[in-house]
This record gives structure tokens, sequence and C-alpha cells, in this order.
């Protein structure tokens, strides 16, 4: 009965009037934020169903970015104030809006004065598989390979003398990685953070791989081919990476450098938006940082008692002796 030559031209008029209709919504602000939060998954579900529709449906959208503040921007807008210079309609996909507010992905982008378009909701991800550009504007994850940004002669130049520098440390972090990264490579999208893991263009997102396990009936193959291999940017210029590539240096089995590469490895996982393998590990690295920190040796945890013995009396007993005495 679906497939009734009726039933699909009422169909088809249908969709349109909405459509119609929505577009009159949008004209007021108010009225269309209440409608935009109880039906923002229907239209999302939309632009992934309806290759007919999609374009229209988009036009729709609204969502929080970098520049928007407390309101929501649509897509019309996000291009209105695009400058000349930016190749596409840049996106980050994440849990939340202050998870991916804080994401080292946007370090660049935002120094550069490129708008970010924050797609929090986990129907995003499969929207975004449909909408690959809008107004002649490719969709570009700022999450994944293949992230271009313009620079100029001396940033160039900049960035291949980093990148020659960084190409020995690069090589020992694969191997102490190994089949983790697919890759250790210099980034150019990093402006402050040590570190981050990228994904492959065509695969999962570290979202869309969150949500893929969520899946109560997930296929645990398909998440076996679909989730990328990551590839481990480092930044040539932080503090950190730099330290590091002159310990590495002088001497590349030196415990401490492996023990610091899985560190960053592990810090990257967090901040990328993955979930912890081994959280176990981690911990127990973070502790031997603590105690680092603290100037424990391991050798002096010997026992509960012998730490006592070395312990100073407290003032309290010293008073409660005095006190004795002066009794007897």
């Amino acid at each position: 009965l679906q497939q009734n030559k009726i039933l699909r031209v009422i169909k088809k008029n249908l969709v349109k009037k909405c459509i119609e209709m929505f577009n009159d919504l949008s004209e007021n602000e108010d009225a269309y934020k209440k409608f935009y939060e109880a039906f923002s998954k229907n239209l999302k579900l939309g632009v992934h169903e309806d290759s007919t529709n999609r374009v229209k449906i988009a036009k729709l959208l609204r969502y929080h970015s970098t520049k928007s503040g407390d309101e929501m921007t649509s897509l019309d807008d996000y291009v209105g104030r695009m400058s000349e210079k930016q190749p596409g309609i840049y996106y980050i996909t994440g849990e939340s809006k202050r998870s991916v507010e804080s994401s080292p992905f946007l370090e660049k982008l935002k120094k550069r004065g490129y708008e970010v378009i924050y797609m929090v909701d986990p129907i995003d991800e499969y929207c975004v598989q449909q909408l690959k550009e809008y107004d002649g504007k490719k969709l570009i994850s700022a999450t994944k390979e293949g992230l271009e940004l313009a620079e100029d002669e001396e940033e160039k130049n900049a960035f291949e003398e980093a990148k020659a520098k960084s190409e020995g440390l690069c090589k020992l972090m694969k191997e102490v990685l190994d089949d983790k990264v697919e890759k250790v490579v210099v980034s150019n999208r990093l402006a402050d953070s040590p570190c981050c893991l990228v994904t492959g263009e065509y695969g999962w997102s570290a979202n869309m791989e969150r949500i893929m396990k969520a899946q109560a009936l997930r296929d645990a193959s398909q998440s076996a081919y679909m989730s990328s291999k990551k590839t481990m940017e480092i930044n040539p210029v932080n503090s950190i990476i730099s330290a590091l590539r002159e310990k590495a240096d002088a001497d590349q089995s030196d415990k401490t450098v492996k023990d610091l590469i899985w560190l960053l490895y592990d810090t990257s996982l967090l901040t990328s938006g993955f979930s912890l393998d081994e959280p176990a590990t981690f911990a127990s690295r973070i502790h031997r940082l603590v105690k680092l920190g603290l100037s424990i040796d391991d050798d002096d945890e010997a026992g509960f008692d012998e730490d006592m013995e070395d312990l100073p009396p407290l003032d309290d007993d010293m008073e409660g002796e005095s006190a004795m005495e002066s009794v007897d």
C-alpha cells in the first residue's frame, strides 16, 4: 500500500507543505527555538534519509559554534561570516558542548579566526555522513586526517624545519606504541597541546566509535574494520615535545622516555575523545609520577611498621607525658 502512486503523491505534498511551514516558523526566533528543541533530531534524521529535500532541511538546522556564544547559528549565517580564504565549513563532533569547546583540535583554527560548528548530538554523526557540502562549501571535520590550513612561505619553512628535527622522535614513538597507532607525524593543527590522535578521513571519528560501542546489538566484526587506525600528531614547538626530543636524542633506550611516550598517548586518547583501553595501566603510570613528585622511592615502601618507626613523636603524646610527670 505504501508504494501506491496516490500515497506517494500525498507524501510528497505533505513533506513540501511541512518544509514551507518550518521555513515560515524560522522567521520567528523564539517560536523556532522551542520547535527546534523538540524536533531537531527529526530534522537531522530527515537530512540523513531524504536525499530529495536534504538541502532544504539543512537550511533549518541550528548549531552552537565558536563564535555564536549562547545562541545557535544556521549554516547560512555561518557561510555569510566565512572569510574568502576559508576552504570550507569546519565542524567538530563530541559528547557535549563543554568537552568540544576545550578540544586541542580547535587550537590552530581558533588562532586563525575560523569558526567551528559544535555537533554534540549523536545523530549529528549520521547526518554529517550524508551532508558532504552545503552551499558549495565542503564540510571539513577538525578531528580527522587531511586538515589543510593555508600557510605563508615563512610558516611553511618553519614547519618543514620543525618536521625535520622531529623525525627521529616520530620514529621512536611509532616503535614504542607499535600497533596502537598507524603512524606518528608532525602536526600543523596544534598550537598549545603537545599531541593529539586523529582518525582516517573515511573511517569513524572518536565520537562515532563511542556511539557504536554503546549499541546493545553492535556487530563486533564491523567495529574492527570501521574504527580506523589512529594517527598521532605531535606539536614540535611544544615545550614537552622539545624536552622529550632532547632526552630521546641523548638515550633512546631510556625507560623514562618510553614511559612518557605512553603517558602522552594515554592523555591524547582522553583529550581526543577516545576511551582508555587499559585504565589500570594508565593509573599506575600516573601514580608513578605522583611518587616522583613527592620524592618517594619504590624501595621506601618496605612496610607499615618500618615507616611508623621513622615517624617523629607527636606533640600531643609529649604533652601527655609531661602532664603525667607533674601528677606524679
